[in-house]
């Protein structure tokens, strides 16, 4: 069967690309963020994943302000890197594997989720960075993917319970598949960043940590708060925290910190960065 073996979360702000591309990694500057990939890299030495499932948000690449879907999943057995003018370098296409994204997909629809089908789609940044993070020394991702996409872009947004139902509902579609498959979900963005407007520049160390804290054992936690509640707290960019939420819900209950950093500021933005494994694995 197939096993959800554990859930990487991290900013992935596109400056994150600039640093790999000028080689700054061990500068004084990036050196904390980019420190914290390095337990994640051992672990995934000894715990190499089949197929990685990415929770991200489009930044105006395959969806913009007058087609804006709530959910969307990619279908393709190949996901070409395309961006939206930040000058990062594009990467090498990403593998997916069509066959178990419309297993997916015909999963989520049976839960009663109102997805977009992708059958093509184009990734930026927010796809591309943490796999590059998770992989640096590899000239193509070595894994194949499966892209989830979740507006956090224009109102109206999932609800925090909703994204946190979702990823519930992906770990329990995966885990009933009969393949011998070992998954990773990938929650990317935020954490508290705003890139506009009066309150440019905020950043909510304290708000952050309880969020992360929450992840280990009472994800339910942010679900109190609505998104304007979070917007407020966290930033407009901010509520991308919705993906961390989405990719702890495709964990069991019961989960193991492996490894945890939090560096402010990485750009205009908190960085944190977790992985999480089930309790018993």
């Amino acid at each position: 069967m197939a096993k959800v073996i554990g859930m990487v979360t991290t900013s992935h702000v596109p400056s994150i690309g600039n640093a790999f591309a000028k080689g700054l990694e061990n500068s004084e500057y990036w050196s904390p963020f980019f420190d914290g990939f390095k337990p994640i890299r051992e672990w995934l030495a000894a715990n190499t994943p089949d197929l990685v499932v990415v929770f991200y948000n489009d930044h105006g690449l395959n969806f913009f302000l007058d087609t804006m879907p709530t959910f969307s999943v990619g279908a393709a057995n190949e996901y070409v890197n395309e961006d939206e003018g930040w000058g990062i370098p594009t990467l090498p296409a990403f593998k997916g594997n069509a066959e178990l994204s419309w297993k997916l997909i015909e999963g989520l629809i049976e839960h009663d989720f109102d997805i977009a089908t992708c059958q093509k789609m184009k990734v930026d940044h927010a796809f591309t960075l943490p796999l590059k993070l998770l992989w640096p020394q590899e000239a193509q991702c070595p894994v194949q993917t499966i892209p989830i996409c979740i507006n956090t872009v224009q109102f109206p947004l999932p609800s925090a319970r909703r994204c946190l139902n979702l990823g519930r509902t992906v770990g329990e579609i995966i885990n009933g598949w009969d393949e011998n498959l070992k998954v990773l979900v990938v929650g990317t963005g935020g954490l508290s960043h705003q890139l506009d407007g009066e309150r440019a520049g905020l950043i909510n160390k304290e708000f952050d940590l309880k969020f992360m804290d929450s992840l280990i054992a009472t994800p339910e936690w942010a679900t109190q708060y609505t998104n304007m509640e979070l917007v407020e707290a966290v930033g407009t960019q901010g509520i991308e925290l919705l993906m961390w939420l989405a990719a702890r819900g495709a964990l069991p209950p019961k989960v193991k910190k492996v490894s945890s950093t939090y560096h402010i500021p990485i750009s205009n933005t908190a960085g944190g960065i977790m992985l999480l494994q089930p309790e018993h694995q």
